[in-house]
């Protein structure tokens, strides 16, 4: 979808989501952009980074937003936008449809103190940025309620949801760090180049901003490391445990099955003429099943 054009304090600014190969065809033969650049700015696949093109004075942003695949599981990935600054002309790919995204460059569009092209790129980023912080909050209250399951029974559905915190913390505190450092980068570009006090400013906020969110991900990865270290150490006791009841058990039942297989022989044996003899037996059992918790005890294998 290539949305009706906006303009940003004079400048123009084309909005596209999830363009399609018709719109992509529009781009390049209406605004003349190359088709390897909106392949990639349009891949999923890509990283963080910044490109600035010389003969063309482009300058091409690509950045990682949260991507959520189920929030209600805290269930997230990241996806990469892309903001491309062609002739003059301000263009956003949002090719996965980021809600994160959206929300960014609108609430940028009405900041009345974004009074250029450049500070309405770097407040978009603030805000993608800033919009890593809620799901670290939810992380942290999800991590918490982890944490007061370690005093009771564990389930798999509590180690599934340690799994999902897991994986999530990899995508996002990855992409936290790789945004960082393009962050850190980005003063020193083509885009950073002869910048006045308000963006100088600017700058230092996105990356203090962006060294916040990353210290919380490290944290939180921290955390739940240690969590998920602690119910495997409960799970590694408990079958240990477990092991051991079973093994006396076994131990406990196979001493009547020798002595009643023993003399369940079909010849002489001593006392099996008895009448009782079968009472003789169960009392053999019975102190060897006793002799032998006794020497487990003493031991310590019990």
């Amino acid at each position: 979808m290539i949305k009706p054009e906006k303009t940003i304090n004079g400048t123009k600014w084309i909005e596209t989501i999830q363009i399609n190969a018709e719109e992509r065809a529009t781009l390049e033969d209406q605004y003349g952009i190359d088709e390897d650049i909106i392949e990639y700015v349009t891949d999923n696949d890509e990283s963080t980074n910044y490109v600035y093109d010389i003969n063309e004075d482009d300058q091409l942003f690509i950045f990682l937003a949260p991507y959520a695949l189920d929030k209600d599981a805290l269930r997230y990935i990241t996806q990469p936008f892309g903001m491309l600054l062609h002739k003059g002309v301000l263009f956003t790919f949002n090719q996965s449809h980021i809600p994160e995204v959206n929300t960014a460059l609108y609430s940028a569009l009405d900041n009345p103190e974004v009074k250029s092209v450049d500070a309405f790129i770097l407040e978009t980023l603030f805000t993608v940025v800033d919009s890593f912080i809620p799901i670290s909050s939810a992380i942290t209250k999800k991590r918490n309620y982890l944490d007061k399951m370690l005093n009771r029974k564990t389930k798999n559905s509590d180690l599934v949801s340690l799994s999902y915190l897991q994986q999530t913390l990899t995508f996002l505190s990855s992409a936290v760090q790789t945004n960082l450092s393009e962050l850190d980068r980005l003063p020193k570009t083509h885009f950073g180049v002869g910048a006045d006090q308000d963006k100088i400013d600017l700058f230092e906020d996105v990356q203090i901003e962006g060294e916040q969110v990353q210290r919380m991900f490290e944290i939180e990865t921290q955390v739940v490391d240690r969590i998920d270290h602690t119910f495997n150490s409960l799970a590694n006791n408990n079958l240990n445990d477990t092991m051991k009841f079973l093994t006396i058990w076994s131990l406990t039942m196979a001493v009547p099955t020798i002595v009643t297989g023993f003399y369940g022989m079909n010849v002489k044996l001593p006392l099996a003429g008895m009448q009782y003899a079968w009472m003789l037996t169960l009392g053999i059992s019975v102190a060897l099943i006793v002799a032998m918790l006794i020497m487990l005890k003493v031991w310590r294998k019990m």
